[in-house]
Parts: C-alpha cells; sequence; structure tokens
C-alpha cells in the first residue's frame, strides 16, 4: 500500500466509525443506577470489615497517621518493614511490591479484602461511566484514528474498548446493562490470533506460518513443554487452564518483549496460584488433572519451588527463540537495527511511525498497526454493505481486533456468511501482502439479551 491509500483506508474508516457511534448501543438506566446502589453499598461493607480488623488496627499503631490502602508506600513498609514479611518481589526501586499477585502470594485475607475493594471500585468506575455518558438510555462511545501512535484507534466517553471481558464478574455486571434494540441482538466478530497472523506477513517465521497453515495449536504445543505434561487433552478443563497460562503468560509475552523470570512467576504464581517463595508442598496450586495439584506435578517431574521453574522457563526460552523461532529472532533483530539507521518504521499497510523507540516498541508497532487496519479495512466493507437498502443491522461499535453489531434476527445467517467472506477472503485479495489464512470466530446473544449472554456461534 502507498500513502494515498493510507490516507483513504483512515478517510473511510473516519465515516464508517462515525455511523457506528451514531448509531449508539442501548443500556439499562434503572439496572445502572440499582447496580451503582449495590456497588457502593458493597464496598463500604468491606470497608467496615477491613477497618475492625487487628490487621488495620495493628497498622495505625505503627504509623501516625490513618492507614490508606491505596499508598503503596505506606502498604509496603507495614507489610515489609513492620510485619517482616518476605517481599514475593521487588520493585524497581527496590522496594517490596504490593501489586495484585505479590499481595495474593502473601496470602493475608486482610490484603484480599483490599484487592476485592479496588477491583469493586473499578466496576463501579464503569457503571458511572455509562451513567454519566448516556442520553435517554443509549450510549454513543467516540471512536479515534488519530490518538495511537501505532495508527491503531482509541475510544472514549465512554471508552468501549475496555468494557471487562476477561474477569468474569466484572463482565457480567458490566456487559449487563449494555442491550440491542427491541427485537435485535448482539454479535460479536474476532479475528482469530490477528497480530500473531500479520507478524508472520513480516518476518515469515516458517516454523509459524505451518502452526498458522496447519491449524496446529502452538499454545498447546508448548503448554507440554513449559508444563512437562507427557499429553495435551484439549477437552481437559485443566489442561484448557494451563493453555491460557502458557498463552498469556509466557507466548505473547514472549513476542511483545517480555523475558522468562516474569513469564515464570505469572505462570505459576498468578495462573498456577503457587507461592512464590519457599519449597512448594503437596496440595498447592491449581489442579493438574484426576486430583492432582499444580505443586504435586511439579514435585513428580523434579522442580521444587520457583527459583527452579524460573530456571526451567529460562532454557525453554532459549529454545523459543534459539531453535523454534529462529527466523523471527533474527527478523527481530534485523528490524531494531534498520531502525536505529533511519528513525522510522514502515507499515505494510502504508503508514510510518517515526520518533524515540525502544526495541519492542519498534518490533511490535508495525504488527499492532498493520492488524487493527486489516480489522478497518473489514470494518469499512461490512457498514458499506448495511448501508445498501432493506439491512436493518447496524455496527455500534469496535474493539481492537473485533466489530460489534446490532443485529436483527431474520439477517443474521445471511450476515455472518458475507462478513466471513469479507475478513477472509475479500481482504486477503485485496492486499497481497497477507501470506497468511484468516479467520473469524462468532459470538451471538439471544434476542433482546444483554451482552453479557453472549455465547460462540457455530458457523
Amino acid at each position: 500500500m502507498n500513502p494515498v491509500q493510507a490516507y483513504t483506508l483512515l478517510h473511510q474508516g473516519t465515516l464508517a466509525l462515525e455511523r457506528a457511534e451514531r448509531a449508539g448501543i442501548r443500556v439499562d438506566v434503572d439496572y445502572l443506577e440499582r447496580t451503582q446502589k449495590e456497588l457502593t453499598e458493597e464496598m463500604e461493607s468491606l470497608d467496615s470489615a477491613f477497618k475492625d480488623s487487628k490487621f488495620y488496627s495493628d497498622w495505625a499503631k505503627s504509623q501516625d497517621k490513618e492507614p490508606n490502602p491505596n499508598s503503596s508506600v505506606q502498604l509496603s513498609n507495614f507489610l515489609y518493614k513492620v510485619l517482616k514479611r518476605k517481599p514475593p518481589k521487588l520493585t524497581e526501586t527496590g522496594r517490596g511490591s504490593t501489586d495484585k499477585e505479590s499481595l495474593q502470594a502473601l496470602n493475608i485475607p486482610e490484603l484480599q479484602m483490599i484487592l476485592d475493594g479496588k477491583k469493586l471500585k473499578k466496576i463501579r468506575d464503569y457503571i458511572e461511566g455509562f451513567q454519566r455518558e448516556q442520553v435517554d438510555g443509549w450510549l454513543h462511545p467516540s471512536f479515534n484514528l488519530h490518538l495511537v501512535r501505532t495508527f491503531r484507534s482509541s475510544s472514549d466517553k465512554p471508552n468501549f474498548q475496555n468494557i471487562p471481558k476477561r474477569d468474569k464478574q466484572a463482565m457480567r455486571i458490566t456487559r449487563s446493562a449494555l442491550f440491542p434494540r427491541p427485537g435485535h441482538q448482539l454479535l460479536e466478530v474476532d479475528y482469530g490470533a490477528l497480530e500473531v497472523r500479520i507478524a508472520a506477513c513480516y518476518h515469515k517465521e516458517p516454523t509459524m506460518l505451518k502452526y498458522i497453515e496447519t491449524g496446529y495449536d502452538m499454545h498447546s504445543d508448548m503448554c507440554k513443554q513449559l508444563f512437562k505434561l507427557n499429553g495435551f487433552n484439549k477437552n481437559s478443563p485443566e489442561h484448557s487452564y494451563l493453555r491460557g497460562a502458557t498463552k498469556n503468560g509466557f507466548v505473547f509475552p514472549q513476542f511483545y518483549g517480555d523475558y522468562f523470570r516474569n513469564c515464570a512467576e505469572n505462570m505459576a504464581c498468578t495462573w498456577g496460584e503457587l507461592p512464590s517463595t519457599g519449597k512448594w508442598r503437596s496440595g498447592q496450586g491449581v489442579q493438574v488433572e484426576d486430583g492432582k495439584s499444580l505443586s504435586d506435578h511439579f514435585l513428580s517431574v523434579g522442580i521444587k519451588d520457583l527459583v527452579e521453574f524460573t530456571n526451567h522457563v529460562e532454557e525453554v526460552e532459549k529454545d523459543f527463540w534459539g531453535n523454534r523461532f529462529k527466523v523471527y529472532a533474527r527478523w527481530k533483530e534485523k528490524w531494531w537495527h534498520q531502525y536505529q539507521k533511519t528513525g522510522h518504521i514502515d507499515l505494510l499497510t502504508g503508514f510510518r511511525c517515526q520518533g524515540i523507540m525502544g526495541k519492542n516498541d519498534a518490533i511490535n508497532y508495525p504488527v499492532q498497526g498493520a492488524a487493527f487496519h486489516c480489522l478497518l479495512w473489514s470494518f469499512i466493507e461490512v457498514d458499506k454493505m448495511l448501508q445498501l437498502p432493506g439491512w436493518r443491522s447496524r455496527i455500534i461499535g469496535q474493539i481492537h481486533d473485533a466489530i460489534v453489531l446490532d443485529v436483527h434476527p431474520v439477517e443474521l445467517p445471511m450476515l455472518v456468511k458475507h462478513i466471513k467472506r469479507i475478513t477472509t477472503e475479500d481482504l486477503p485479495r485485496a492486499w497481497d501482502w497477507i501470506n497468511v489464512p484468516l479467520d473469524v470466530d462468532f459470538e451471538v446473544c439471544p434476542v433482546d439479551a444483554s451482552w453479557a449472554e453472549k455465547e460462540k456461534l457455530k458457523t
């Protein structure tokens, strides 16, 4: 693509996103008011229980001011200097960490109260944001194409792209407020592993291309190696959970520039729920299979604590980049040196990112930008189709690699068919630099149901 085509994409994308803004999404105002009140009451009850605890009393006695759970300095001083607890990890400045993972690892009930209170406040902030921005029972979020350095989109008033999804409680509470037009249903279309696929269009790593073209699951493959499993059962909920830990705790962090130590702690302690300090004991952590805990499994394969697991992950990381994805690794170095010489990087979609960047930025920006532009091109084409006479369905939003639509039930089968064609067939024909197959997943809500009730749609 050339700069003229790049400009045309942004111009048409702006118009299509404006139509989505104007269409809006229906919101249950009574539910918002009721939920805001319930969350406030729950937060007040939790705060009262916390302040009645011996933990709070001892904290107050240790300093000459009222304890502030939101002050990382105060909390760190009390935990690690007064109570003499060993920090699960340190901050860059050498202070004991008070992030979520560290507080959970300490296994102190009152710390969980603090975390629960922060989570409830975050959920309430979303609810209050919906209340503030709704007009006559409708939200019209803004979508921007001019604020992000990677040429991705952003959203505000409210931020439609940041509504909780992974946390089940937060997702249920926030998305239960959002509805389609009466008699319609919400449909979400999500490109599968889009950034991984677009990254392959840059580095052309043979192993990655093989994974994508054959449909073989890279994450389950890495899961076996990282967790030392003899096999992987895709129908096992426990194995699926470990696959999620692998995908989000190692594979994607590695692609985005993280390193083995953070990955090991995230997989073992955050996902695996194992202690970050001391030797692991039988019965600790999440269940792996047949009633066996993760600690039992690790002990059976000779891994006794986080230090030994970290050493194992370091070896896996070396294999990951030195053998499995060595072409990808060479591309990263070549791309970084090219940026150091020119001061800019050019995207496959005709855009140029320039200015001061770190190595991870220079490597990730072209992937993130081009992946979003694939979504934007598809968004524009679907919007064009829905402007034709007869269609009652409308696009109402965009979330990173996904399009959200308000769909008339009669039009759902035909709409899914057309979207599948546009996203996986028409796009690669339009942009011949796409050298991998593309895939999309569909999730749909029942008629008149909230966004919290979406389920995978078989196509």
